[in-house]
């Protein structure tokens, strides 16, 4: 047991395994598609980011349980798993030259200045979202030790089969005493074509009472969850009070849970941000520091608090530690273009420990 109240093996094969979609992201850059003339291809996924953070800049052991297709496409997302040091767990599927299965794709600009960043999806028969209970052998993954599950809201959406495979998951994770975690992620694009709002309270509610750490904001939680509470408190997007006066409400709903964590953003511009995060740990709260970002590129910044954060859980760091790792990670991965991260652990624990940007010779 640590002091955050998580109890999870002191030693295993994998620190770390995630279950999610592999997607491949268009980036022009600032330049809006209806005039893009090139794009830039980065391989990414709520559940892989977290993974491939906390196995590059952290250097722990982590996996990814997901869907892979044989097609060039394909190739490039494997290179890119193996190239981050993540462990895969592949289900494969064979392209028919045409139409799929495919591994998705996210159109992402950047925005600049007032004009904000846009994304949109082709999710057309996407391989991930054919997975279902029984693809994995979860027995003999389990088997070399686990200490750490991951999934999210935006696989739970892909499907009617993907939720149920989440459960699957975090069904044996549980029996194997590995720390289960979930980030609610809600996209309401994503669900709209799954059964709406309604649905997915429905499916995330379930999710949410095997986990034992919860990932989301105020809105994440009222969406996905359908949970009412007291009017929110909250003067700005920087203000914690409207997130932390839901607390009660979730944990009387959900007595699993020992962490509820979310960044806090407040946007200037698509390039100026407010950036900070809050946590309830075991009956505590701990607020970040603010810190004005440069934003190069915004995407994967959440998934980058989240990897920190979770680091500093595994490694048993005090709390308020493992939240500044998490809102400093998040925010170094703004710097960089791409939804993965190129920081450092030196880098993070600078700035964590209240480092400035000045030059390093």
């Amino acid at each position: 047991m640590t002091q955050s109240g998580l109890s999870f093996p002191a030693s295993a094969e994998l620190d770390f395994l995630s279950l999610g979609a592999l997607v491949h992201r268009l980036d022009p850059g600032v330049i809006p598609f209806r005039k893009a003339g090139s794009c830039h291809i980065h391989i990414s996924g709520g559940e892989f980011n977290v993974a491939a953070n906390l196995a590059d800049c952290f250097k722990l052991r982590t996996g990814i349980a997901t869907a892979m297709v044989r097609y060039p496409i394909g190739d490039l997302a494997d290179e890119r798993v193996r190239a981050m040091g993540v462990q895969p767990f592949y289900k494969w599927f064979d392209h028919d030259g045409a139409t799929g299965p495919n591994l998705a794709m996210v159109y992402s600009d950047r925005g600049q200045g007032v004009r904000p960043p846009v994304v949109f999806y082709n999710r057309a028969n996407e391989a991930a979202a054919g997975l279902k209970p029984g693809d994995f052998d979860w027995a003999a993954i389990f088997a070399r030790g686990v200490r750490w599950v991951h999934s999210g809201g935006i696989y739970a959406a892909l499907s009617p089969t993907t939720s149920e495979l989440i459960l699957e998951l975090f069904q044996a994770a549980r029996a194997a005493g590995a720390v289960v975690s979930f980030d609610l992620n809600y996209r309401e694009k994503l669900w709209r074509r799954a059964g709406g709002r309604e649905r997915a309270q429905k499916v995330l509610r379930r999710i949410v009472e095997l986990c034992d750490v919860l990932v989301g904001n105020e809105e994440d939680l009222q969406q996905a969850l359908g949970l009412g509470g007291p009017a929110a408190a909250s003067s700005g997007a920087l203000d914690p009070r409207g997130f932390l006066e839901l607390i009660e409400t979730v944990r009387r709903q959900f007595p699993r849970l020992q962490v509820l964590a979310t960044t806090l953003r407040e946007v200037h511009s698509s390039n100026r941000h407010s950036w900070s995060a809050v946590a309830w740990i075991q009956g505590q709260s701990y607020i970040a520091p603010t810190c004005e970002l440069d934003v190069l590129d915004r995407v994967g910044g959440g998934d980058g608090f989240a990897a920190g954060l979770f680091y500093g859980l595994l490694t048993r760091a005090e709390p308020e530690t493992a939240v500044r790792l998490g809102w400093a990670h998040g925010a170094l991965l703004t710097t960089f273009p791409g939804d993965t991260t190129m920081a450092t652990l030196e880098q993070v624990k600078q700035m964590a420990s209240g480092g400035s940007a000045r030059i390093q010779r």
